[in-house]
């Protein structure tokens, strides 16, 4: 299988690709809007698991190259592009693929970070809403600290909360996040739950903030 990060230069997306390059066996394509960074960085990434014996190849192109050669497409990019960036990749999108999104809206005041609601309920439901009608979107891998994914020495013993309307899109993100070491991955319904899970990140925030030693926190449900 295929897996495209598009903004896959920037901390989730590096970290879901060494992780997925490091644990899995999978294609790993690195997107950005500068087909250029996405080559240094995916050589980078190649280093980076090489200097730990994993022989692994990783691609970068521009976005919407990445997008037509996956068969799961990350959005790694910031929530307010969201929209912008599935319009921009539709023509390259098939029936079969799987889009998934990790974004959540965060605004910050003199209180500490706060979850910022769009107007469609959720960025999950952005993405859905601007996607083809037969390429379904899954909500995943919100509230992972990007750092600590990033980290290949750190164990990660955590949860990522998954939602979509389409069983078998889960299904396939459930399989890909389960492949990563130390994460599990849970149903939490469908696209309309969204908003509950995004609203987690700026909490996970606040109290790695306010606390020592917890700025990778992460979630896990017992």
């Amino acid at each position: 299988m295929r897996i495209a990060l598009l903004g896959g230069t920037g901390d989730i997306g590096e970290g879901l690709a060494l992780r997925w390059a490091y644990d899995g066996t999978h294609e790993v394509i690195i997107g950005s809007r500068d087909p250029e960074r996405a080559r240094t960085k995916a050589d980078e990434y190649e280093t980076e698991l090489d200097s730990r014996g994993v022989e692994a190849t990783v691609k970068g192109f521009a976005n919407e190259m990445a997008a037509d050669r996956a068969d799961v497409i990350v959005l790694s990019i910031p929530p307010y592009h969201v929209g912008d960036m599935v319009e921009e990749i539709a023509g390259k999108l098939d029936d079969d693929d799987v889009l998934v999104t990790p974004a959540t809206g965060i605004k910050r005041d003199d209180e500490g970070f706060h979850y910022h609601r769009p107007n469609a309920g959720s960025v999950t439901r952005i993405a859905a809403d601007a996607a083809p009608d037969e390429v379904p979107v899954v909500g995943a891998f919100h509230n992972l600290a990007a750092d600590r994914l990033a980290n290949l020495d750190r164990e990660l013993g955590i949860d990522t909360l998954v939602v979509g309307d389409d069983a078998d899109a889960k299904e396939i993100v459930t399989m890909l996040a389960e492949e990563i070491e130390g994460l599990r991955a849970l149903d939490a319904g469908g696209i309309a739950n969204a908003p509950e899970i995004e609203a987690l990140t700026p909490l996970l925030i606040n109290v790695a903030q306010n606390n020592e030693n917890m700025n990778d926190l992460g979630v896990e449900f017992k």
